[in-house]
């Protein structure tokens, strides 16, 4: 059975798990933005969220008007994963240090080693 929750306490969820990462990791967020979606485009459940941009490690400066990156949270696929708010919090946490991880240029690989995918 999986969890319910409306999109307003979910995005607030989301935003206190983002207060409760450590400052190192969220003070080198620049043009980040944090959204949350309820699916895929594709309507699936299997994708829990997406990093949307050029990874720290590949990007030069930014320049002037450039769209942010994006970090997109799929509230029914982390949902349907859970069966109690501790549970979806911390699915929440370790998805959104999935991606910000990847915002730094951490793969999969990498993030599979140090025990975070």
């Amino acid at each position: 059975m999986s969890l319910e929750l409306d999109e307003e306490s979910f995005e607030r969820l989301v935003i206190e798990e983002l207060d409760a990462l450590p400052d190192d990791m969220v003070d080198g967020l620049e043009n980040v933005v944090f959204v949350v979606e309820d699916r895929p485009e594709d309507g699936s459940l299997d994708l829990l969220a997406v990093y949307e941009g050029v990874a720290l490690t590949e990007r030069g400066q930014y320049g002037f008007g450039e769209l942010p990156d994006r970090i997109v949270l799929y509230r029914e696929a982390l949902l349907e994963l859970c069966d109690d708010l501790e549970t979806l919090r911390q699915e929440i946490h370790v998805t959104l240090v999935h991606e910000i991880a990847h915002y730094y240029g951490i793969d999969d690989e990498e993030l599979h080693r140090l025990g975070w995918a």
